[in-house]
Order: structure tokens, then C-alpha cells, then sequence
């Protein structure tokens, strides 16, 4: 393995940045997920047990 000197190690780029952005779009990402699942949880709920309002 090579040494490297410190001038060369303050060169180096590289690896993942993560910015409040990308946090907040997978956020979101997630709430929308789960809101949606709890929406058709709660849809089933009311077609099991017949609380569901007629379109006629």
C-alpha cells in the first residue's frame, strides 16, 4: 500500500453527499407511502364492516 503525504489527501474527491433535500424528498417519499396504505387500510376496514356510503 502506497503512503500518502497529507497535501495529497486534502485532493482526493469523492464519496456521497447528502443534502437536506434529498433527506426531505425521501421523507416524503415515506409519509406519501404510508398515508396511502393507511387510507386503504381504512378502506378495507369500512367495506368489511359495511360503513360504506352509497353513489346512488
Amino acid at each position: 500500500m502506497k503512503e500518502l503525504k497529507k497535501d495529497v489527501l486534502l485532493e482526493i474527491e469523492g464519496g456521497i453527499n447528502i443534502s437536506g433535500n434529498l433527506i426531505s424528498a425521501f421523507t416524503k417519499a415515506i409519509n406519501s407511502i404510508l398515508e396511502v396504505g393507511r387510507s386503504l387500510g381504512t378502506a378495507i376496514r369500512r367495506i368489511n364492516s359495511g360503513q360504506v356510503c352509497s353513489l346512488g
